[in-house]
């Protein structure tokens, strides 16, 4: 009998206006789902349907107007060293190298330079940056940048990983490169991450569910699992049903206006 994953996420009837002018704008509207540890979710949804508002109030950077969060059972109402978010635009410190980089999450803890310094290069060995370690950002490309920002989220081991549109930027290579290194570091380091992407076919590749959101305000339209074993084949026709599955989604949502993702 196969033992059900502990429970690491809970979002209970989460709602999020914001105000413009003397009007309250919603954003969020009675949101709950579960996220199980080891896994990887993705929030999927045209663009204004609240995805990365949902994202900011997981990791504690925005506050909900009601319903909350929890951690392992802990209230979200601050950012916390268990989540990290990883962003597009990478956030390297330009004048501070690949391995300093890594380190900086590590220096308000309590480590010798000796330890901060291997853990570090342990990391860039796991996202195969071995080497690299005393180039600067402007020497890489934007994969690389983005590996040095998975290595100093994973130096933390944090309990929940969150990316807003992680390889959006990057070329078709470059970004199903990095989605092979993401399954590979997840099966690993047994991370747990929510993924917020416009990508049908990277929530698809990536996930074990997909949540759809549709916006005014946005809300969890319908949750789909995944039951395909990984690594996934994109031209295999039970790829090609979920990416119609959802396509159907969408279109009937909105079937006399485009979608804007």
């Amino acid at each position: 009998m196969e033992l059900q994953k502990p429970q690491i996420i809970k979002i209970e009837n989460l709602s999020k206006s914001f105000r413009n002018k003397n009007q309250e704008i919603p954003v969020l509207a009675d949101i709950s789902l579960e996220v199980k540890h080891g896994e990887i979710i993705s929030i999927l949804g045209e663009s204004g349907c609240g995805k990365s508002t949902l994202l900011n109030i997981i990791g504690g950077f925005e506050k909900a107007d009601k319903g909350q969060v929890l951690l392992d059972g802990e209230l979200v109402d601050q950012a916390n060293r268990k989540c990290i978010m990883l962003f597009q635009d990478y956030g390297l410190l330009p004048w501070r190298s690949v391995l300093k980089n890594v380190e900086l999450g590590l220096e308000g803890l309590k480590l010798h330079s000796a330890e901060r310094k291997e853990k570090a290069l342990h990391y860039l060995e796991l996202v195969g940056l071995q080497g690299k370690e005393n180039l600067f950002p402007h020497e890489l490309s934007g994969g690389m940048k983005q590996r040095v920002g998975i290595a100093r989220a994973l130096a933390l081991q944090p309990e929940l990983i969150l990316m807003d549109e992680p390889f959006a930027a990057l070329d078709t290579f470059n970004r199903y490169y990095l989605q092979n290194e993401l399954l590979r570091i997840q099966r690993q380091e047994k991370t747990t991450t929510i993924l917020v992407t416009h990508d049908i076919d990277e929530a698809i590749y990536l996930s074990d569910r997909i949540f759809i959101m549709h916006p005014n305000p946005g809300h969890i339209h319908k949750e789909i699992n995944i039951s395909l074993s990984k690594p996934r084949d994109r031209s295999d026709s039970d790829f090609q049903h979920y990416r119609n599955v959802i396509f159907e989604e969408f279109h009937f949502s909105r079937p006399d206006k485009p979608i804007e993702f």
